[in-house]
């Protein structure tokens, strides 16, 4: 299989991640196994790597990529937001590093079939796990005007978003939208024209809204966080990518609730909670890529790498 994607940030991440020969390492959002073998080619026979993926086709690509490495590999189908289970059933108790980057992948959206795509016309679906049971087409058909609205409009960051979803209400009285080509149909539709003229393609918004709903993304990454922390041994560090602003926003407010975990009121002269961070700040701004990687690889543009230590 043709997994095509370019690791994003990937020399930051591999040096942030400072890399023990006999560790173990997490790659949370497996993919290709781009960042994976990076890690993995920096790990001993005594070392293990960990890949987790919704996705089954990125499993069976990256076990053919990551098949030459002499360290242990456990690929696991599941939900990185699932890792304390994950780690339990493999018999982990703790791992010295963990990696998540968020979002479609770039063989996701050139997968026309999966549905991701704005580019290409395909059945709705954009189920990340197959095995699910609902789909980008359970959004379209089933949520109701102001459901619809309020996801393209919080997930999708579209101020079109009440007009999208009027279209798509009323497109749905001649029948069920079925493929994203018809999606597409509508929202140009529902955009006026000097509005389409400028900025991305007029279904970007509304498709990220509609992927996020449907995988449920940002709550995996809220849930996911603290249980990474958790599991990390002391001087184990979590680095975390991004692709746009409500992502980031999750990773800073998670590390900073981390960092400063005091739940006293802010009238109170001193700590009586208790609570104390079990973090260190590694990156105070997030990282981004340099001008070599953007020319080469557009999709890091949006990046940002944010990192957290465990204290020890």
């Amino acid at each position: 299989m043709d997994f095509k994607h370019v690791p994003v940030l990937y020399d930051e991440c591999i040096a942030n991640l400072r890399i023990k020969p006999d560790g173990i390492y997490v790659d949370g959002t497996l993919g290709g196994g781009g960042h994976a073998s990076g890690i993995a080619e920096r790990l001993s026979k005594k070392g293990m790597l960990i890949g987790i993926d919704r996705d089954t086709d990125a499993l069976q690509a990256a076990a053919e990529r990551l098949s030459g490495y002499e360290c242990g590999i456990e690929l696991v189908h599941g939900n990185y937001a699932d890792v304390k289970s994950i780690l339990s059933r493999l018999g982990v108790e703790g791992i010295n590093g963990a990696l998540l980057d968020i979002g479609v992948s770039s063989f996701q959206l050139d997968n026309g079939g999966r549905g991701f795509s704005y580019m290409h016309d395909a059945p709705l679906d954009m189920r990340m796990d197959r095995s699910d049971g609902f789909s980008a087409y359970d959004v379209v058909n089933g949520y109701d005007k102001k459901r619809l609205t309020e996801i393209i409009r919080k997930y999708g960051e579209e101020k079109w978003a009440s007009r999208i979803s009027d279209f798509i209400v009323n497109s749905r009285r001649n029948g069920a939208v079925e493929t994203t080509g018809q999606l597409v149909e509508i929202i140009k539709a529902a955009i006026p024209a000097s509005a389409r003229r400028e900025g991305p393609h007029p279904a970007k918004r509304t498709f990220q809204a509609i992927r996020i709903e449907v995988n449920d993304e940002l709550g995996q990454l809220s849930r996911a966080i603290d249980e990474f922390c958790d599991v990390l041994l002391p001087g184990g560090r979590l680095c975390i990518i991004t692709f746009h602003s409500l992502e980031d926003r999750i990773v800073k407010e998670a590390f900073n609730r981390r960092l400063n975990p005091c739940t006293c009121p802010k009238e109170f002269p001193v700590c009586v909670c208790g609570k104390v961070a079990d973090v260190n700040k590694v990156t105070g701004k997030p990282i981004v890529a340099g001008k070599a990687e953007l020319e080469g690889n557009p999709r890091a543009r949006s990046a940002k790498l944010r990192v957290i230590e465990k204290k020890g």
